[in-house]
């Protein structure tokens, strides 16, 4: 395995998340989540669906603008409140060997200028400053699987993934050891985010 130099640099968790559609729903309509929490409560609505057609008939405000307010209104998953480490952790719990394999793609993605690391509750994503370019999923009791955007031949380690027509994500790289994190995988993580930077 190459050598890869130390980072402080932080994964995110949910909380970025959040951070996101609270400020897309400022963008959006010009008002906070607390100013649409009060106009909704004020408006009786009791029900996550009532709140999104109510947003959406209403004042044409969609998608993740609407998840800053209803989760607000209605608590937030549980998952979502977890620290870093608390996700990675219960990722690898129960596949404690293939928990190095992570370990090492995620101290390359914090030594590496331009990396976001983003922990979510069943894989970790990477981001450029431009948008997502890698997923890491443990995906089978012997393996981990690094999928990608990439605009590259499916060849050598690289694999085709069946994905949905919209989907941008189509090939993969399946590892089953830290061994399998050297220059050949960190060489194609590169081009991934030089590619969607």
């Amino acid at each position: 395995m190459p050598a890869i130099p130390e980072s402080s640099k932080k994964p995110n968790t949910w909380q970025s998340m959040v951070d996101s559609n609270r400020a897309l729903l400022v963008r959006k309509t010009g008002e906070d989540t607390a100013y649409w929490v009060g106009k909704a409560l004020a408006a009786g609505i009791k029900t996550d669906g009532e709140l999104r057609a109510w947003m959406r008939d209403t004042f044409g405000v969609t998608g993740y603008a609407q998840y800053a307010v209803s989760w607000e209104m209605f608590g937030y998953p549980d998952f979502m409140l977890r620290d870093a480490d608390e996700l990675i952790n219960g990722q690898y719990a129960s596949h404690p060997h293939l928990r190095p394999i992570a370990d090492a793609i995620l101290a390359w993605a914090s030594a590496t200028e331009g990396v976001e690391i983003q922990m979510r509750k069943g894989y970790v994503s990477l981001h450029s400053p431009r948008r997502k370019f890698a997923q890491v999923t443990r995906t089978t009791n012997t393996a981990v699987d690094v999928t990608l955007r990439l605009d590259a031949p499916a060849e050598g380690r690289i694999e085709t993934v069946k994905t949905r027509a919209d989907d941008p994500f189509t090939r993969r790289v399946r590892l089953t050891s830290a061994d399998h994190v050297d220059d050949g995988l960190l060489g194609i993580l590169n081009v991934a985010l030089d590619q969607n930077s």
